[in-house]
């Protein structure tokens, strides 16, 4: 018969199973300090040498990575999705720039759709109060915060998604965007008009997923990367009359 006897599980091995899950399911971020060893094993309910034992095991398997006088921080499991030749490519051509934005239009589109049917309540909640902090940050007219919270926005709607894998794709993705590789966010923001767009484009994209509407919220998100796209796109045509104009203005002064 194909039966075996239950064996009781090491205390470790449950520690270890549960911070897998959490790294696993975004909710411990790479470079996320843990909390120290006493509060953690009170929290878990675990004695300290069965929270050293899981503790050195996820550290074998380089998910986490202790650092000297400071603690123990969640591995940089993102840090390898892209070789430094590869991302230097994608910062040093256009081509790459817009294939980017194409990609994330596909499959946040999808994240939106998945998140309009799946997400919580909670989770819906987290969207809603960093779109209201969106709304802060355009009065105060700050294109640095708008763009962080632009960036937390999408990957909330990726996290409502509950797929892991999309999460952590994405989030290797925003981390390239986070660096300047493809675009600096910035200057999304520095216009006013297209900062009022935005902003009314990601209250679309919000009030679709607050109404649990999966059409439109694909829809909206969308329509919104399109607009990124086309506002790009005519950023990188001004980059270029703008050093056209300056050949120009050097031949003139000779």
């Amino acid at each position: 018969m194909p039966f075996q006897r239950i064996q009781s599980e090491k205390i470790s091995t449950s520690v270890v199973k549960q911070i897998e899950l959490l790294i696993l399911r975004g909710i411990l971020r790479p470079g996320e300090r843990l909390p120290s060893e006493r509060e953690l094993s009170e929290r878990l309910g675990v004695s300290r040498p069965s929270l050293r034992d899981a503790i050195a095991e996820l550290q074998s398997r380089d998910l986490l990575v202790s650092k000297a006088n400071s603690g123990v921080y969640v591995a940089d499991v993102l840090g390898s999705a892209f070789s430094p030749a590869m991302t230097h490519l994608f910062a040093t051509h256009d081509e790459a720039v817009f294939d980017y934005v194409a990609f994330r239009r596909d499959l946040e589109g999808l994240a939106a759709e998945r998140a309009a049917k799946y997400a919580t309540d909670l989770d819906l909640q987290v969207i809603q109060k960093i779109f209201d902090k969106m709304v802060t940050a355009h009065e105060k007219r700050d294109p640095t915060d708008e763009a962080m919270l632009d960036a937390e926005f999408h990957l909330a709607i990726i996290d409502a998604s509950h797929n892991v894998v999309m999460l952590h794709m994405m989030r290797s993705m925003f981390q390239l965007l986070r660096e300047g590789v493809f675009y600096n966010r910035q200057i999304m923001f520095k216009q006013r008009t297209t900062r009022v767009t935005l902003l009314d484009q990601h209250r679309a994209i919000n009030d679709a997923l607050q109404a649990r509407n999966p059409t439109e919220a694909r829809k909206a998100v969308e329509a919104h990367l399109g607009f990124v796209e086309d506002a790009l796109r005519k950023h990188k045509e001004t980059e270029k009359y703008e050093e056209i104009a300056k050949l120009r203005l050097q031949q003139q002064a000779k």
